[in-house]
């Protein structure tokens, strides 16, 4: 089947995270489907410990799984290992991990990014 793609997220080659412009210390993804001009599609993303997200608002849902490690929200919930979570159409947050973590994240519109 030659429109068929199989990916394991854990033999991937990573590349620095540089969805808002410039990349970001200590993340790197690996883009499965998606569309950085549409901001839509899946792809793994990698945080390496220490690392920050930018704050961000979502314009539609975005949703992720953990795969590996754990991700600390804005509020200080702690997402671990088989945790799916969304965030629904305009809501804000930016995450770090003390640890690392590993995340498949399905994203269905390109976030704003919000000063920090």
């Amino acid at each position: 089947m030659s429109k068929r793609k199989i990916t394991n997220p854990l033999n991937v080659k990573f590349e620095p995270f540089d969805n808002y412009g410039d990349p970001i210390s200590g993340m790197s993804w690996h883009k499965i489907s998606y569309n950085k001009e549409k901001g839509q599609g899946s792809y793994i993303l990698k945080m390496e410990p220490g690392a920050k997200s930018l704050p961000h608002k979502h314009a539609n849902y975005e949703e992720f799984l953990i795969l590996d490690g754990e991700l600390i929200d804005l509020d200080n919930k702690i997402f671990k290992k088989g945790d799916f979570v969304t965030f629904e159409p305009g809501s804000s947050h930016y995450s770090y991990t003390k640890i690392g973590c590993l995340l498949l994240v399905f994203q269905t519109a390109k976030n704003e990014l919000l000063k920090k």
